[in-house]
């Protein structure tokens, strides 16, 4: 049954109906217009001019704000952990610009590469627009420093006009695993638990098969968010094979010293 009502419930959002919205304007339209009421009845007249109503409804119950959930761990967990590094050169493919990418502009300069433009020009961001599936351009064994952070799960779905390939994360796997430097290290993070694709969206993979298709890196630190959105640390990988939806935090590195700059 909770099945179902969600996956009605990701249909009604594709055609713009959002019904916890609804559930929560018949909720507090009361309070609202008592509110209303109220603060019309309180203004004095050196107060800002009055620009009609706004309504949010679905804010009247929350809290101060959402320290859980993936991003909110992920991008934590890999930001703090290139700040302990120190690398020369970081790469990202394909992580969120508005949470991990802004952490580490703070602190450092950051590569990007993306296959969707970036019209904006970021300060200390280099920007680089590409199929993270070949990258013919950057050579084996160059990268130090290297993140991947929600994004392999959406490649070859063609959701980000990317082309059509069932084995799109292949390609991108082989591509980190080819393109990271002798001794360096990459954080990966994808959706993880019970195997599946949800066409378009992204697929969600068992944590196993992303170590055992990640060739020739080694896994050095396993985290993860589980399905409350609570961060586990030093996670049992194995444990997350029934989860719905959790997220896998890998932390990679390739055997050998390091000759990259």
């Amino acid at each position: 049954m909770r099945s179902a009502l969600r996956y009605v419930y990701r249909w009604s959002r594709v055609f713009g109906f959002d019904p916890r919205k609804t559930v929560a304007a018949a909720r507090f339209l009361p309070r609202f217009l008592s509110d209303y009421k109220r603060f019309s009845k309180l203004r004095t007249k050196g107060d800002l001019p009055f620009g009609g109503s706004f309504p949010v409804f679905d804010e009247y119950a929350e809290t101060a704000g959402a320290a859980s959930g993936h991003y909110f761990h992920m991008d934590l967990w890999a930001a703090r952990r290139i700040h302990q590094e120190q690398p020369e050169r970081h790469l990202d493919i394909g992580s969120r610009l508005d949470g991990f990418i802004a952490h580490l502009l703070v602190f450092r300069t950051v590569d990007v590469l993306d296959i969707r433009p970036l019209e904006n020009a970021i300060p200390g961001l280099n920007f680089i627009q590409g199929d993270a599936t070949k990258l013919p351009d950057i050579a084996d064994g160059s990268v130090q420093s290297l993140s991947c952070l929600h994004a392999a799960e959406h490649f070859g779905l063609g959701r980000y006009g990317d082309p059509i390939d069932p084995s799109g994360y292949r390609h991108l796997l082989r591509t980190l695993s080819r393109i990271l430097a002798p001794g360096g290290r990459l954080y990966f993070a994808v959706p993880i638990g019970r195997e599946r694709i949800e066409f378009n969206a992204q697929r969600v993979f068992d944590a196993t098969r992303i170590v055992r298709e990640m060739e020739g890196l080694d896994l050095v630190g396993f985290d993860a968010v589980n399905d409350k959105g609570d961060f586990v640390a030093n996670a049992d990988i194995a444990s997350f094979g029934s989860a719905d939806i959790a997220c896998g935090l890998f932390e990679f590195s390739k055997p050998g010293l390091s000759s990259a700059l």
